[in-house]
């Protein structure tokens, strides 16, 4: 299963976070399944940046106070253990989308409110109204763990946390607290950033897990930033037809660079680097993979990241088309009995013979 490997990965490796969303009396969680006492709750459309520097990902994602009260949660694979779970810096994907979003629609848009053992928890983090576990096992473990903690799992969550157990299994739970928030003065649409580090070779972006407890005509929409050190190489490619188009690839400007670098946290920004922007509008239906991304420059990038195989799968040879292989074996006869009848009329004066 590659385990040992993807332990220090990070699933999604970036920063990560969400603007712009009206979700009533739910948290927002970018690249996650939200969860809550009576199953699955909607989420609407979600903003995620994904950076890698250094062999480093850096998920921050935000989550939105949007009234209401009681409790809900979120369950985010990460194929990695985190070196590090903080709050995150305040305004980092706000920025992002300004960067992306030609002028006259930033300013006709609508404002961003503003079998199993028992899992293990391996870091706890409270943030703000937000309680943090990472967790490592198996999809039943998960699950379990889940329903132990309040929250009932949509019918489809066996197999969705299945589909990322087998690649990796580290999962981020986030429960948020809307009474606390209130509590703590939070007004609706107040974001609680959160900045998780988790060193990886490659990044790595779960799509799939938005589509948990989805009817399969349900639509899907977020919207991926890439922060690489160069162009990255991505599985699925985005053609729009699968679910996922790519709308920015260029150069991060300079400014972009420096304001991400002030913001709380994100000094590791490098002073260049590559922005690719990649927009989610499929059914859940259609997001049935992960988006892999090889960021070496290598242009490989994993079809077991992307879930299109998983570890330790066999990959059938490629059945051989025997029309060709006779017809290349005759051409190798012809030129072996060319040779010879060449070397039969060569005399042995060494003078060709006339034909």
């Amino acid at each position: 299963m590659r385990h040992g490997r993807r332990l220090g990965r990070v699933g999604l490796g970036l920063s990560t976070a969400l603007v712009g969303l009206f979700l009533a009396a739910t948290p927002i969680l970018a690249c996650g399944g939200l969860i809550g006492p009576n199953g699955a709750v909607n989420l609407l459309r979600t903003s995620t940046l994904a950076a890698y520097h250094d062999g480093v990902e850096h998920y921050v994602t935000a989550f939105e106070f949007a009234g209401g009260g009681g409790a809900f949660g979120s369950i985010t694979p990460l194929p990695g253990i985190p070196s590090s779970v903080e709050k995150g810096g305040d305004w980092t994907l706000q920025r992002l989308v300004r960067e992306t979003t030609p002028a006259f629609l930033r300013e006709a848009a609508v404002p961003a409110a503003s079998a199993s053992a028992d899992a293990i928890e391996l870091q706890k983090v409270r943030i703000d109204a937000l309680d943090l576990t990472v967790l490592q096992g198996g999809s039943a473990a998960i699950g379990a763990w889940a329903k132990d903690h309040g929250f009932r799992l949509p019918p489809d969550a066996p197999e969705v946390l299945d589909f990322y157990a087998q690649r990796s299994q580290i999962f981020l739970a986030a429960a948020f607290d809307a009474d606390a928030a209130k509590g703590r003065g939070q007004q609706v649409g107040d974001g609680t950033p959160v900045h998780i580090t988790i060193p990886t070779d490659n990044p790595w972006v779960p799509l799939r897990i938005l589509a948990l407890g989805k009817t399969a005509n349900e639509t899907v929409q977020a919207d991926v930033y890439l922060l690489t050190d160069r162009a990255p190489a991505l599985l699925p490619a985005p053609t729009g037809e699968n679910g996922i188009r790519l709308d920015v690839q260029q150069a991060a400007s300079a400014s972009l660079l420096d304001d991400l670098r002030a913001d709380r946290g994100m000094a590791w920004v490098p002073t260049s680097g590559w922005l690719t922007k990649i927009a989610v509008d499929s059914t859940a239906a259609q997001l049935g993979y992960d988006l892999a991304i090889d960021a070496s420059g290598a242009g490989r990038p994993s079809a077991i990241d992307a879930g299109f195989t998983m570890p330790g799968a066999i990959v059938p040879a490629s059945p051989v088309d025997l029309s060709r292989l006779f017809l290349a074996l005759g051409f190798v006869g012809l030129g072996i009995a060319g040779v010879g009848l060449m070397a039969r009329a060569r005399p042995a004066g060494g003078r060709p013979v006339g034909w």
